[in-house]
């Protein structure tokens, strides 16, 4: 499988790539909207897994080759440049392809940080306005946090939660997130409730800040 991370240059972008490289023999794509720049950052990421004993592929890319070129597209760019992200890309995504969304739309104030759904529900239901008819969006990996992603010295052990309308996109992405080591991925339901999800992030965050101990708080459901 080829994945393409839009926006991989990123915290959350990096830290999927690197997973995703490191734990599986699936081709990391890294997209960017100076290709130089996801070159460079591919280049990065192979010599970090190298230098760990790891023979890896990852390359990268302009956004729009990268996912013209992938089965996984994951738009890790900021929340308000998702759904553009995903509409200068849209001629190169197909019925074959999985959108997926882990994006969180947030706002800080002196309080702390609060959600802020977007109008259209959840930054995931955002992306699918963008994308074309016929190509499925998942909502998954909202509730990582970066730093506990790219740290590789850092063994997870955190829940994912997968929304979606289209039940096989789903479970495929359920699938690709489980082969990430540490991480367990549960069905949510369909797009309509990615906003519920997306919303446990700022809390995460709010309690990191909060309480010793808790940086890279994921959570868990038992």
């Amino acid at each position: 499988m080829r994945i393409a991370l839009l926006g991989g240059t990123g915290d959350i972008g990096e830290g999927l790539a690197i997973r995703w490289a490191r734990d599986t023999s699936h081709t990391v794509h890294i997209g960017s909207r100076k290709p130089e720049k996801a070159t460079d950052r591919a280049e990065d990421y192979r010599e970090e897994l190298t230098d760990r004993g790891f023979d890896v592929d990852v390359t990268g890319s302009g956004n729009e080759q990268a996912a013209a070129e992938a089965d996984v597209i994951v738009v890790s760019v900021p929340p308000q440049y998702a759904a553009d992200t995903v509409e200068t890309v849209s001629d190169g995504l197909d019925e074959d392809d999985i959108v997926v969304s882990p994006a969180v739309a947030m706002d800080r104030d002196e309080a702390g940080f609060h959600y802020e759904r977007p109008s259209a529900g959840s930054v995931a239901e955002e992306i699918a306005t963008a994308t074309p008819d016929g190509v499925p969006v998942v909502g998954a990996f909202q509730n990582l946090a970066a730093g506990a992603l790219t740290d590789l010295d850092n063994d997870l052990d955190y829940d994912v939660v997968v929304t979606g309308d289209d039940s096989e996109a789903r479970e495929k992405i359920q699938t690709l997130a489980e082969e990430i080591e540490g991480i367990r991925a549960l069905i949510g339901g369909p797009l309509a409730v990615s906003g519920e999800i997306e919303g446990i992030t700022p809390l995460l965050i709010n309690l990191a800040m909060n309480n010793d101990g808790m940086h890279d708080l994921g959570i868990q459901f038992k």
